[in-house]
């Protein structure tokens, strides 16, 4: 079994330390320190602490640095996940393998903090995950294997985070100890050597036209009536979890957390107007380009409702 240490912070990061500690000797775990004004629970921590592995806390990119600097580790190669560090290349450097991120898009495609969001959010049918060697550059270091998704109708953040945590692992289990040992891979009887992200889109046929994700804010949760109502829909989907999608609705701050797009719009709306339609429980907002039904929705302060709920709570003023 092939020794690793695992970067990683976020909750993406301890689902995936938990499974690869199923197929890989985890040396340490290299993540954030617990606040000290933080109660809840700490997932990386709450996970390494269950399966006793050794922890190493750093908040920076200074603290990562002076951490190496005693070297504390053995391990041929470290894998980073959902880290949240900047990583110099001093820290790469250490290990002759250097550190492996997965990364949960097909790089170059989103690039950057947040690509299962804009995966979603541009509409496309396929994504997946890329084993990239870590460089100080964000998200141009060469590929070791890639693994596609098609994308399915209604995917939202947490479905396709969780299919792709999984497609990751079965990547690593696969790719990680053939290029650590120079062997051949189980599944291609291959020996995985690093391929720059240009070679591998002329490989595959396609254009080198990286693109880029970003963090999201609370603003972006806002709905705009003027974009067309398939980009809305999108937004709900992608935005579940946060920033969420929230608009005001019969003078009630809502969240609509699941709705379907239709063609048509109502005529001589305008964007954002609504229809309440009492007698069988639907509401439709309509958009620049097309309508929005809602399904499901939360008023603040409220329970999550479908959206005739909503009407016999608030109908009198819809």
């Amino acid at each position: 079994m092939d020794r690793v240490v695992f970067f990683g912070s976020g909750p993406v990061a301890a689902k995936s330390l938990e499974l690869l500690a199923k197929n890989f000797e985890i040396e340490a775990v290299v993540t954030k320190p617990k606040p000290a004004h933080h109660h809840g629970d700490f997932p990386v921590l709450d996970i390494a602490e269950a399966l006793k592995l050794p922890v190493k806390t750093v908040s920076n990119k200074a603290d990562l640095d002076e951490l190496m600097a005693t070297k504390p580790f053995e391990s041929e190669a470290g894998v980073l996940i959902d880290f949240g560090i900047i990583v110099s290349q001093k820290a790469i450097d250490y290990f002759p393998k250097g550190i492996i991120n997965s990364h949960f898009s097909l790089l170059p495609e989103w690039r950057g903090a947040d690509p299962i969001t804009f995966s979603i959010l541009s509409g496309q049918k396929q994504t997946g995950v890329s084993l990239m060697l870590l460089v100080e550059k964000m998200d141009e270091g060469p590929l070791l294997a890639q693994g596609v998704y098609d994308i399915l109708p209604g995917e939202t953040t947490p479905s396709l985070t969780d299919y792709l945590i999984k497609l990751s692992d079965a990547l690593l289990v696969d790719a990680l100890p053939s290029y650590i040992n120079n062997t051949p891979a189980p599944k291609t009887q291959v020996i995985v050597k690093p391929v720059s992200q240009e070679e591998v889109c002329k490989m595959t046929d396609k254009p080198y036209e990286p693109t880029y994700s970003r963090k999201l804010t609370k603003e972006d949760g806002r709905i705009d009536w003027t974009k067309p109502a398939e980009q809305i829909e999108r937004e709900i989907r992608a935005f579940i979890e946060w920033p969420k999608s929230y608009t005001t609705l019969a003078g009630k701050d809502v969240i609509i957390t699941k709705a379907h797009s239709v063609p048509t719009n109502e005529p001589g709306a305008k964007p954002g107007d609504f229809e309440a339609q009492k007698d069988i429980g639907v509401i439709m907002v309509n958009t620049s380009n097309g309508s929005i039904c809602i399904d499901t929705l939360k008023p603040a302060g409220k329970k999550e409702m479908t959206a005739a709920e909503f009407i016999r709570g608030y109908g009198k003023d819809l």
